[in-house]
């Protein structure tokens, strides 16, 4: 029997199997009837109706702002705790960073379910501060996917930039400005992709949380389950071309990362 060789053209096949039926052939579908309407016909009806409707608008918006704070959250409470972790002197930083993995390993219902419970026993009722358990709800969910890409990027950090920061006149505070913050930036960029994409969606939290009519993924879902799936497919092609662009924008801010001179 001679033995096979495989090009890598023969092994990227499967690959692209899969891209074609579970990637394109499913953006086809959402094109199809994103631009077309119950007749099948071509239009921009779907669209213009996205833009001049005050609910979707609005739903947007919402999603933007909560996603906007949820993130910032997230990277006041990520970035001092990666820090402190990575310059340490700890020697079990693995079980302490194990310690905020943890919760990701329960299942997801449960552990949002606790936190209402929490919620409840605080404010009495969940209604009356729908954005602010909105927050709590979505940092405590992602928080982790924060800490782990800036904690990984600060302990990667050559530790002679920092002497050579010293030898040079800086003290803690200017090598951290200068030296330690812009060589951070590629893991601050990459929790904030892992943290603002998956919270403009995900409204299993808010729903949980009394407060899934505003956002973009529940948007979504409301127009499928009433058959209207040409406002459903526009409404997710539109926010698929947001995290798109937001994608491309994250990703040459961490190519091109701004950084400060030590001198």
């Amino acid at each position: 029997m001679k033995n096979m060789s495989f090009s890598r053209k023969s092994l990227g096949i499967p690959y692209l199997l899969f891209l074609s039926l579970f990637v394109v052939a499913p953006l086809l579908v959402l094109f199809y009837y994103g631009f077309t309407n119950g007749s099948g016909r071509f239009t921009f009806e779907n669209l213009t109706d996205f833009f001049t409707n005050p609910n979707t608008l609005g739903t947007l918006c919402y999603s933007l702002a909560l996603a906007l704070v949820t993130t910032l959250v997230c990277l006041l409470l990520a970035y001092p705790t990666a820090y402190i972790l990575a310059t340490s002197k700890l020697k079990r930083r693995s079980v302490v960073i194990m310690l905020f993995v943890m919760p990701m390993w329960i299942n997801f219902s449960l552990r949002i379910t606790a936190l209402k419970e929490v919620l409840t026993w605080i404010e009495g009722n969940l209604a009356y501060y729908p954005f602010l358990n909105s927050v709590i709800g979505m940092t405590y969910d992602f928080l982790p996917f924060m800490i782990l890409p800036i904690f990984n990027t600060i302990t990667r950090l050559d530790p002679a930039l920092l002497e050579a920061a010293r030898d040079l006149g800086a003290d803690e505070k200017e090598a951290f400005l200068k030296v330690t913050l812009p060589l951070s930036m590629p893991g601050v960029i990459s929790g904030v992709s892992m943290v603002f994409l998956p919270a403009m969606t995900n409204y299993v939290v808010l729903d949980m949380l009394y407060n899934s009519t505003y956002i973009m993924g529940s948007l979504i879902g409301s127009y499928f389950s009433a058959y209207n799936w040409h406002g459903g497919s526009m409404i997710s092609l539109i926010l698929l071309v947001m995290i798109c662009l937001f994608t491309l924008f994250t990703k040459t801010e961490e190519e091109n990362p701004r950084g400060g001179a030590l001198l």
